[in-house]
């Protein structure tokens, strides 16, 4: 995108250009997400970067054009169908990250079509030290995965981090000693000695049948990547019940909403007590840009201070201000906080019982079980984020 004057060029090869000088610019900045939006004769893009919309200008209608088409060509979409959301796949390969994946979605707006390119970068495994788990709940996670049965779940919403977390999991796990397949959707990172599989919706290939046939290639431990139906959940949780470890995710939004939805989702009270091993609620919190960031008196927090839901000590709190270096957000990248709960038989009986999530919130209550907010609280004390950025996230 950018204004350098350059020869003369075709629709195709500026097309192409303007792709590529967007993802690069993409990878840059450390987004995670592309939005082409279609306005008013032009397309508006946006970045996300740390889970927060950043704008980043205007296409004009005779450029945004030819882009989302090659955009649609590359992921193998078909470009004369404007009228039916699309989604598709394809490769960039990066100046400085070497290939990148992209998960391409289009969507029929009212002004034309919206695309959304997802950036898969290449990684590697992080531990849950790493990713920010305390001390003593790595620990007890780390305990857990070595048992030859049971089901652990990360919650969260979309973006939390919690296919980071279950590959941290992964890294706990022997493959060497055991046989360990996944089903994802898509494959982030390549492990090299593990079965991955990626689910196909389209060739009839999703969780559930897919599930179905990882439990035939004799698995101990089996991460699926979301558990999204009454068939997936179920065969999962039957799954661990017959000495299989498995790892995967719900989107919910705290420990005793996970609770509630696996019974939502018609699992039997019994079968989720006696298979559920913990629940790994997460939110990524941004940090603060150490170029820019400040702090302000107690007294300009006091609103957000009674939003808190309990004392929090302090003369003053860090604030994000904003400067160049941070994309005038003043906040660079994030760090994950967590609520780890592992079931045991007081928890066990609460859930035959049907206990709602007042109840169970009540209980973890009780047991002074850090609240995903009151695990933010050493990064606020440390300078790390701000009040209004923990209060956001949870």
């Amino acid at each position: 995108m950018s204004t350098m004057s350059r020869p003369p060029e075709d629709e195709a090869a500026r097309a192409v250009r303007v792709l590529d000088e967007l993802l690069e610019t993409a990878i840059e900045k450390r987004a995670s997400d592309v939005h082409i939006e279609a306005r008013e004769q032009l397309y508006r893009v946006r970045l996300r970067v740390d889970g927060v919309m950043v704008d980043q200008g205007v296409l004009p209608l005779p450029v945004g054009l030819p882009v989302v088409s090659r955009a649609k060509v590359l992921s193998g979409l078909d470009i004369a169908e404007k009228r039916l959301p699309q989604d598709g796949m394809f490769q960039h390969t990066s100046k400085k990250r070497g290939k990148v994946s992209l998960r391409v979605a289009t969507f029929p707006g009212i002004k034309g079509e919206k695309v959304v390119m997802r950036l898969l970068l290449p990684g590697r495994l992080q531990t849950l030290d790493g990713l920010g788990v305390p001390a003593t709940e790595a620990a007890r996670l780390k305990r857990l995965v070595q048992r030859p049965g049971g089901l652990i779940l990360v919650t969260g919403p979309t973006g939390a981090g919690k296919t980071s977390s279950l590959y941290a999991l992964l890294r706990e796990v022997d493959p060497k000693a055991r046989n360990v397949c996944t089903l994802e959707d898509p494959v982030e990172v390549e492990l090299p000695e593990i079965t991955q599989g990626q689910v196909n919706r389209r060739a009839g290939f999703d969780f559930a049948s897919g599930l179905r046939a990882v439990l035939r290639q004799d698995p101990d431990v089996i991460l699926v990547g979301e558990m999204r139906d009454h068939e997936t959940a179920s065969i999962a949780v039957q799954a661990s019940l017959t000495g299989h470890l498995v790892l995967s995710t719900l989107h919910t939004n705290s420990v005793p909403a996970t609770i509630t939805r696996l019974l939502d989702l018609g699992l039997e009270p019994y079968v989720v007590a006696s298979a559920l091993s913990a629940v790994v609620a997460q939110r990524l919190v941004r940090t603060l840009c150490p170029a820019c960031s400040g702090r302000l008196p107690r007294a300009r927090h006091e609103a957000q201070l009674a939003e808190v839901g309990f004392a929090v000590e302090g003369d003053s709190f860090p604030v994000a201000n904003g400067c160049p270096s941070c994309l005038q957000t003043g906040f660079v990248g994030r760090t994950g906080i967590f609520e780890v709960v592992e079931v045991d038989d007081a928890l066990a009986v609460l859930i035959k019982a049907r206990a709602g999530a007042a109840e169970l919130r009540g209980w973890l209550r009780e047991r002074r079980l850090p609240t995903l907010r009151r695990a933010g609280l050493p990064l606020l004390e440390a300078g790390r984020t701000t009040l209004p950025e923990l209060l956001r996230m949870t």
